[in-house]
């Protein structure tokens, strides 16, 4: 029940932080398709830096553990290429098209949350074929960066808070957040 409890208490924070990071508003996502409003960008990129601390420190601390995937090609360029184009035709992404949904958005209702309805339903139908074939290509087994090239994991989530709070510096700078 815990885990259930602190599962809905972070979907609760995150709900919330799309809601005021106007990453649920439609032109914020069109805007990023098209490369001219950086706001949803800016905001991943700064969960993305807050969520590496706060996730190597939680194994660190003894309090979680990775569960690391293996890396299979196939398996994730099929599923770039169908979230690319469900984000692509729908404007939104599965995240903020639940989120864009409890604020009422019936195109996300229609297009989101039942697409990926029908979605998973055509894919639990071709997984027989697709399992040890497509998903299988490219297996790479389970890696991370920091095993990869053999260093402390603190090392790469330094090296990429500092390349990324600059990329966040020249984002913002270039394209200032409209009030």
């Amino acid at each position: 029940m815990g885990t259930l409890l602190l599962g809905l208490l972070t979907g609760i924070f995150f709900g919330f932080f799309l809601q005021k990071g106007q990453a649920l508003r439609y032109d914020r996502q069109i805007g990023m398709l098209r490369l001219k409003d950086f706001t949803i960008l800016k905001l991943m990129l700064s969960a993305i830096l807050v969520g590496m601390v706060g996730i190597y420190f939680f194994v660190d601390m003894g309090w979680g553990k990775l569960s690391i995937k293996p890396t299979l090609l196939g398996a994730n360029i099929l599923g770039g290429l169908i979230f690319g184009l469900g984000w692509g035709m729908l404007g939104y992404c599965p995240g903020t098209a639940v989120g864009a949904t409890g604020e009422g958005r019936w195109d996300a209702f229609w297009g989101g949350i039942l697409g990926m309805l029908v979605g998973a339903g055509i894919f639990a139908e071709v997984y027989t074929f697709i399992k040890d074939s497509l998903l299988k290509w490219g297996d790479f087994g389970k890696m991370t960066i920091p095993k990869l090239i053999g260093v402390n994991h603190w090392i790469i989530v330094i090296l990429f808070w500092v390349i990324m709070a600059g990329v966040l510096v020249a984002l913002e700078k270039k394209f200032p957040l409209e009030k």
